[in-house]
C-alpha cells in the first residue's frame, strides 16, 4: 500500500515536471515568432491634383416668370357694327397693322355734315368779317352809331367762335371715323379674337376687350432677390459708376443658362413679408421663344470678380454635416481637412476656406485610404467632376470603416 502511494506521487512529480518544461519551451517559441515584424501592407496608388486659384464671379440662381414688355388690350374707341377681323388668331402682327373694322358709314356721314357746318361757318365769319370793316369805315366818318358798330364787332367775333367749334367737330368726326378701323398700337403677338364680325361693340374702357396683343422681340424676367444678396451685388451696380449685374436666363428645356439680358428695373422697396426685393431683366427675344407666363431659371451674377480656390467635387467627402477632403502632405502621407464649399464654377466647386493654392488632395479614390496613410500619388489635372464623392470617415483617424452617402451640401 505504501509503496503503490510512493509511486503515484513520484508520476504526479514527474508529470508536473514535464508541464512546466512544456510552457518554457511554448513561451521560448512564441517570443522567437513576436521578435518578427508584420509585413506593411502597399501603399494604395490615388490621383492627386493640385488645388486651383483664378478669379470667379459669384452667382445666385432663383427662379421667375417672363412677362411682356407691352401687353395691350385691344378695346374699341366708337361703339359700332363689328364688319371685319382682318388677323389670325397668333399671328405676329407689325405696328399699325389694321386688326378690325367697325361699320365705318355712320361716322363718314358725320364728317360729311362736320364738313357742311365748316362750310356755313366759314361763309358766316366771311360775311361778318366784311361787314365790320364796313363799320369801321362809316364809323371813321361819323356815318354809323357807335352802338351800331359795336353790334356788327360782336357778330363778327360770333362767326369766328363758330368757325373755330365747326372745325374742331369736323376733326372730332374724322378721328371717330378714323377710330373705325383698329389698328395694332405695338408690334408683337396677337391673340384670339373674342368677338365675330356682325356684333354690336360699345366704346370705352369698361367694355370687354376685343382681343390682346403682347410684344415679343424683348420680354422681361421678374424673380425676387433676398435682402443679403440685394445688398452685396444689385445695389452696388446701381450706383454711379457700379458695374453692370450679369444676368442670364434659361427655360425649362434648355441646359445651363444660354440667354443673356441685363437688369432693368429694381423695387423702390422691400417686401417686409419675404424680405425680398422684386427685380426684373430684359432680355433679348429674337426667336420668339420666350413667351409670357413661362417659368425661368435666373442666374444673378456679381459685378466684380474675385480670387477663389476650387477644386474636384469627386475630392469632397462629408462627415456628418462637415465636409473635408484629403490632403497630401511632401511625404505622401494624408491628413483630414475640413473645408467650407461654395457655389459651383464651371464644374469645379468653390472652397472658402480651409485649402490654399498648390496643396495637393485626393481626387479619386477616397474609399481606398483613411487620414494617415501612406499613398502612391498620382499626379492629375484639376478636371471638371461629373458628382462629388460622399464619405463618412471620421474626423479621427482611430475611428471605424467608412461608408458612402449624399454629398450634394453646399
Amino acid at each position: 500500500m505504501t509503496i503503490s502511494r510512493t509511486r503515484y506521487a513520484l508520476l504526479a512529480t514527474t508529470v508536473a515536471i514535464i508541464a512546466v518544461f512544456g510552457s518554457f519551451a511554448a513561451l521560448g517559441v512564441y517570443a522567437s515568432a513576436g521578435e518578427g515584424k508584420p509585413a506593411a501592407p502597399p501603399a494604395a496608388t490615388v490621383d492627386v491634383a493640385e488645388v486651383v486659384s483664378r478669379a470667379v464671379t459669384d452667382w445666385q440662381s432663383y427662379s421667375g416668370r417672363l412677362e411682356a414688355v407691352d401687353r395691350v388690350e385691344i378695346r374699341p374707341l366708337v361703339s359700332g357694327t363689328l364688319a371685319a377681323v382682318h388677323f389670325k388668331d397668333g399671328n405676329l402682327v407689325r405696328k399699325g397693322d389694321v386688326l378690325f373694322t367697325i361699320d365705318p358709314r355712320p361716322y363718314a356721314a358725320e364728317v360729311a355734315r362736320a364738313q357742311a357746318h365748316l362750310a356755313g361757318a366759314e361763309a358766316r365769319a366771311a360775311y361778318t368779317a366784311s361787314d365790320l370793316a364796313r363799320g369801321q369805315r362809316l364809323l371813321a366818318d361819323n356815318a354809323i352809331a357807335r352802338r351800331d358798330f359795336e353790334e356788327k364787332q360782336n357778330t363778327s367775333r360770333e362767326a369766328a367762335a363758330n368757325l373755330q367749334m365747326a372745325r374742331a367737330a369736323l376733326q372730332l368726326a374724322r378721328l371717330n371715323l378714323e377710330h373705325a378701323r383698329i389698328v395694332a398700337p405695338v408690334a408683337g403677338r396677337i391673340s384670339r379674337a373674342e368677338v365675330t364680325p356682325g356684333n354690336v361693340v360699345a366704346a370705352g374702357s369698361a367694355s370687354a376687350p376685343l382681343t390682346t396683343l403682347v410684344s415679343v422681340s424683348r420680354v422681361y424676367a421678374s424673380f425676387d432677390v433676398d435682402e443679403q444678396n440685394f445688398l452685396k451685388y444689385v445695389n452696388p451696380g446701381r450706383a454711379p459708376g457700379g458695374a453692370q449685374v450679369p444676368v442670364f436666363l434659361g427655360l425649362a428645356n434648355e441646359d445651363g443658362y444660354p440667354r443673356q439680358g441685363k437688369v432693368s428695373s429694381v423695387d423702390n422697396r422691400v417686401d417686409t413679408s419675404s424680405g425680398t426685393v422684386r427685380v426684373r431683366a430684359v432680355f433679348e427675344n429674337a426667336d420668339g421663344v420666350l413667351l409670357p407666363g413661362l417659368y425661368a431659371r435666373i442666374r444673378l451674377g456679381s459685378g466684380g470678380q474675385r480670387t477663389a480656390m476650387l477644386i474636384d467635387e469627386k475630392a469632397i467627402g462629408t462627415d456628418q454635416d462637415k465636409r473635408f477632403v484629403l490632403v497630401v502632405d511632401k511625404d505622401n502621407r494624408t491628413s483630414y481637412r475640413e473645408v467650407r464649399t461654395g457655389a459651383n464654377q464651371d464644374g469645379l466647386r468653390v472652397v472658402s476656406s480651409g485649402l490654399n493654392a498648390g496643396e495637393r488632395i485626393v481626387v479619386n479614390g477616397l474609399q481606398r485610404v483613411r487620414p494617415g496613410d501612406l499613398v502612391s500619388p498620382h499626379p492629375v489635372a484639376m478636371a471638371t467632376a461629373n458628382g462629388a464623392v460622399s464619405l463618412n470617415v471620421p474626423a479621427k483617424p482611430a475611428a471605424a470603416a467608412t461608408k458612402s452617402g449624399p454629398a450634394d451640401k453646399t
